[in-house]
């Protein structure tokens, strides 16, 4: 049967046809979802606003009233699927994916994409890779529930939808792969780099159908830069790393303050606050690249670019802090570009540079995000890309570098991902045998050759064992017991199995042969989850039955399998 050798090839920790198979397929179905909310978004600003993030066209009563009715809506979607099942962006995902194999609850991907439109279109400052990486994971996602792929497929497929979402909505496939392998799944195997590629580069080509081939930070160009100005990115890259360290800070002092509060509280605070901003700046709304682009397209005075930057990066706290279902990356993007472009003001005075805004407000982009994120990488190949020249690899090297260690090291800044995670209580940490064990599924692994009897005979099993010694006997017992002879339904195990092999050493009066108990897993289970259950006892094995239905054996995999497993040798 052709789904269940699919199954079997993807419970292999290796690159095949079949993995690259369900890469196309997972950054299709993603890259499909990321478009849709990327039109959504569209439609809106285009019936209110005339365009994209064209704020300055509304008169201040509307930009006031505009986050404030957005934040009813989402309130009320929230109302309407749960509010338990409010927990979206990034640092979600990264839970459900390194604790759960990338398993998004719909309800969490309901209020994502709605509530995502209405920020993202009302002008919050926030940005659309958050609403993009869990709509993309979960998209991706559901496509191997529904055909029941093993466990650890499905943690790569997530990884395939989520680089497919960012290539659809930034067109950067290669930033999208990079961005995954060192943030989201955090394992650079080939394996799984080789169906993200592919998927990254499926997302790229709907995006590139859909809204054309270019990129809405086009017009970050980079020109050449003079050795002599390399050492001040150094000093570029401190300031970078500071603003990083005080964007994070504040970002989960302002979770803390507001923690008692609930979340229909916090959320008017945020519109509120949006608002009351917007109606004195329009130019604060939103971290749409096109809106920055146009604003320092109209040669903005210094004071006014500083005005915009502060407002900016006040409202990307009190949104991403106070629970705006959008993300952080594309807020911490647009205040990195305008802070290169401050930055670069007194030096531009002071030595009579020629025009070199659009080089710092890359370099800005991509230092402030490799301070901010701890991924210096997923930065530098969105440099490398955005910019499509190599000219810009040593300026990027130098900032990056130098934002990134100023940002851990003498800041004692951390990853903001991985203060969300501890703030909100989500595990995302493993053991190194259970991470490994989580690659490999059981049918990968376990012994086929299995003879399956019910409520069997001893004398029969002994002939069986004699005549095929290398054969697994599972004896499938039924639980008999009458409902009223059941202790409780929490207890109650309707079927049980075992393991029957010979005796060795028998003895006289004593049966020739030994039942050992397993537990049943399902064939979409991983080796980690044999793994729990065996470590303890160091002993004896698992049933491998097809979901939902136990009549159907698959194989058994015994402690020895699983120990000469963890032994094997590696290159």
């Amino acid at each position: 049967m052709f789904i269940q050798s699919l199954r079997i090839a993807l419970s292999k920790p290796s690159t095949s046809i079949q993995l690259c198979l369900i890469g196309v397929v997972g950054g299709l179905s993603a890259a499909a979802i990321i478009v849709l909310f990327r039109l959504s978004i569209g439609f809106i600003q285009n019936i209110f606003l005339g365009a994209s993030a064209n704020y300055t066209t509304l008169m201040s009563w509307q930009l006031f009233l505009l986050p404030l009715v957005a934040v009813i809506f989402i309130i009320g979607i929230a109302k309407m699927t749960g509010f338990k099942h409010y927990r979206l962006g990034v640092p979600f995902v990264i839970h459900r994916l390194k604790m759960h194999y990338g398993n998004i609850p719909f309800a969490t991907s309901i209020n994502q994409f709605f509530g995502g439109v209405l920020a993202l279109a009302s002008g919050f400052v926030v940005g659309k890779e958050g609403p993009t990486v869990h709509l993309a994971a979960a998209a991706s996602q559901y496509v191997g529930r529904w055909f029941k792929l093993p466990f650890n497929s499905l943690r790569i497929l997530a990884g395939c939808g989520i680089a497919a979402g960012i290539a659809a909505a930034f067109n950067t496939p290669f930033a999208a792969v990079i961005f995954v392998m060192e943030v989201v799944i955090r394992d650079y195997k080939v394996h799984v780099f080789v169906p993200v590629m592919l998927a990254a580069a499926c997302g790229s080509v709907i995006t590139r159908l859909v809204f054309g081939d270019y990129s809405e930070l086009a017009f970050l160009s980079f020109q050449a830069m003079a050795f002599w100005q390399l050492p001040v990115l150094i000093i570029f890259g401190i300031f970078l790393g500071i603003l990083a360290t005080l964007f994070n800070k504040q970002l989960m002092w302002l979770m803390r303050l507001t923690r008692p509060l609930n979340m229909i509280s916090r959320l008017l605070i945020a519109g509120l606050i949006t608002g009351t901003i917007a109606y004195f700046m329009p130019h604060a709304l939103g971290a749409e690249f096109i809106g920055v682009n146009t604003f320092l397209q109209n040669s903005p005075t210094s004071q006014l670019i500083l005005a915009v930057f502060v407002a900016k990066f006040v409202l990307a706290i009190v949104a991403i802090a106070l629970g705006v279902p959008g993300g952080i990356i594309g807020a911490v993007m647009v205040i990195g570009i305008l802070a290169g472009v401050l930055f670069l003001q007194p030096i531009q005075y002071l030595f009579n540079l020629p025009d070199l805004s659009t080089n710092y407000a890359l370099l800005g982009l991509a230092g402030l995000l490799a301070a901010v994120l701890h991924a210096p990488m997923a930065a530098l190949s969105a440099a490398m890309e955005l910019s499509s020249t190599q000219q810009v690899i040593l300026p990027a090297i130098i900032t990056i570098v130098s934002a990134h260690i100023t940002s851990k090291q003498l800041c004692n800044n951390r990853s903001i991902f991985l203060q969300q995670l501890e703030y909100q209580e989500l595990p995302y940490t493993t053991t190194t045998i259970r991470d490994e064990l989580q690659n490999t599924g059981v049918m990968a692994l376990m012994q086929t050759n299995v003879t399956l009897t019910t409520d069997g005979l001893d004398p029969d099993m002994y002939s069986d064992l004699q005549a095929n010694p290398d054969t697994f006997i599972v004896n499938r017992v039924t639980n008999k017991l009458s409902l009223k002879e059941r202790p409780s339904d929490s207890v109650y195990e309707p079927t049980k199995w075992q393991q029957v092999s010979l005796a060795v050493g028998q003895q006289k009066n004593i049966s020739p042969i030994i039942r050992q108990d397993l537990q049943a897993l399902s064939e979409q289970n991983t080796l980690a989850e044999v793994y729990e259950c065996l470590y303890i006892k160091r002993n004896g094995g698992v049933v491998v039955v097809a979901h939902n239905d136990d009549n159907n054996v698959y194989g058994v995999i015994t402690w020895g399998m699983l120990h000469k497993y963890l032994l094997r040798q590696q290159h």
